[in-house]
């Protein structure tokens, strides 16, 4: 059973840094395809990053672009999630998630496609 704990969230400024971390344990990360999920309140679900096995392949979406990295130690068992230039409308909780299956074969911005889930950091973003 793989088990995911984010960690890192917190209060943020506007235009400030967070960096969020998530441990996995359970089965090798090496085995896994990472992401990053993130829900605002009154909000769905939405896709920030995914990464694949290796860190190979890494997918952004549309309204984080250019604004967060994606990362992934397999010796650690640990991806992060590096966010700059923070927004207000970043507030919202980060959830870790992580499949086995490879990119390619489902559509990853979807949650359907993730089968494990953290239980989420709060972000918080001051103006």
């Amino acid at each position: 059973q793989v088990q995911l704990v984010e960690s890192g969230g917190g209060l943020g400024q506007a235009g400030g840094s967070l960096r969020l971390s998530c441990a996995a344990s359970g089965c090798a990360m090496s085995t896994l395809t990472m992401g990053w999920f993130r829900q605002a309140p009154r909000k769905e679900r939405e896709f920030v990053a995914g990464s694949s096995r290796v860190g190979s392949d890494i997918y952004y979406g549309d309204s984080v672009m250019g604004r967060v990295t994606i990362s992934r130690d397999n010796a650690k068992n640990t991806v992060y999630l590096q966010m700059d230039s923070l927004k207000p409308e970043d507030t919202a909780v980060y959830y870790c998630t992580a499949d086995a299956r490879p990119f390619g074969t489902r559509v990853i911005t979807t949650t359907a496609s993730w089968f494990y889930w953290g239980q989420g950091t709060q972000v918080t973003v001051s103006s």
